[in-house]
């Protein structure tokens, strides 16, 4: 049952989601630094994503 309702809630979005406004990830970039502290390990993470949107106009 509960992957009958995550087919019908995928459907669903398909059904709401606007194809002229289209994202996709262009690049995900992580970069990890790990620091001795007074309390011990700690590890620094960034993560940059890079996402491109292509809104097509309507005439």
């Amino acid at each position: 049952m509960r992957s009958l309702g995550e087919f019908v809630g995928h459907i669903g979005r398909a059904i709401r989601s606007d194809p002229a406004r289209e994202r996709s990830e262009v690049r995900r970039e992580t970069e990890d630094e790990e620091r001795r502290g007074e309390e011990g390990r700690v590890i620094l993470r960034r993560t940059t994503i890079e996402e491109m949107e292509v809104r097509k106009e309507r005439p």
